[in-house]
């Protein structure tokens, strides 16, 4: 059961690792059309669209929905963490 949670821990780091670098790439210029940025992209945008999509940027230009879809994958996490426990313990 520890290395499941270990598991799913280090993939919920990679990825929240991936957002970040995602989201900072988009204060450099052209860094999204390199190929790390088209990569990561392939990964990150599917899962940020829909965050995207429901709340809009506030002034017109500080995009929030990061931030939030960071919040409801790590409730995800703690939510899937707890669900394996219950059935194992």
């Amino acid at each position: 059961m520890q290395q499941i949670e270990v598991l799913l821990y280090t993939l919920y780091q990679i990825y929240f690792y991936m957002v970040i670098v995602y989201i900072l790439m988009s204060w450099l210029p052209n860094a999204r059309e390199s190929f790390i940025g088209e990569w990561l992209g392939k990964f990150v945008e599917p899962y940020l669209r829909p965050f995207r999509r429901f709340i809009p940027p506030l002034f017109g230009v500080l995009d929030i929905s990061p931030i939030v879809a960071l919040i409801v994958l790590q409730l995800a996490l703690n939510g899937l963490i707890s669900i394996l426990r219950y059935f194992v313990y």
